[in-house]
């Protein structure tokens, strides 16, 4: 490996630990929130989950992780990426605009006391910002995952946790974190509800 290339990998580790510090001051917050999921999930509600590009993909591992399993085997609960769909997403773009396409589905999908996770690097997507507010009036409860605060996503949400990374592809690995860090308190919260 030449020697520019070690100081990238090294440096790319280096970005990572020092985002690590505060995120770890913050994820608590993960606790609370996989507590919060078992109740909600556990009662017949439903998780919906957006983001756009890497965000997506975190936010389908999100939902994966609760329709499958985690770690160990528990009942599947319910818990939709809304960008999963891509005949619903592409006809709502189509006929309604991009800034509809979770908006849309979070009104036909959501339900009062549900929640609602958006992820977003920058927290400032459009169609994630709409989503929240549709959220919002709908009686959910929307959490946030996002890159460096403030940002307009952490002002339309209920709770947030955000990643003052340095880079996209930092705020992106801390994201897959607390994601991980939320299935396992949610699934600590339903081995006791179901002990």
């Amino acid at each position: 490996m030449s020697t520019h290339a070690a100081s990238s990998v090294t440096a790319h580790c280096d970005e990572l630990l020092n985002a690590m510090v505060p995120f770890r001051e913050r994820a608590h917050l993960t606790e609370r929130w996989g507590q919060r999921l078992a109740a909600v999930l556990g009662g017949g509600g439903r998780l919906l989950a957006a983001g756009n590009g890497g965000s997506a993909a975190q936010a389908q591992h999100l939902t994966a992780e609760l329709v499958g399993r985690y770690r160990d085997d528990r009942p599947p609960f319910s818990a939709i990426a809304l960008h999963a769909d891509t005949s619903t997403t592409t006809a709502i773009a189509n006929d309604y605009g991009v800034d509809e396409v979770f908006s849309r589905q979070v009104r036909a999908h959501g339900r009062p006391g549900d929640v609602l996770i958006l992820l977003s690097t920058s927290g400032a997507s459009a169609n994630l910002l709409s989503a929240a507010d549709a959220g919002r009036a709908t009686g959910m409860r929307v959490w946030a995952l996002t890159g460096a605060a403030p940002n307009p996503l952490v002002a339309g949400s209920d709770e947030a946790l955000c990643v003052p990374g340095a880079s996209t592809a930092t705020v992106q690995e801390l994201h897959l974190v607390a994601v991980h860090m939320v299935c396992a308190a949610f699934d600590a919260a339903v081995e006791r509800a179901t002990a």
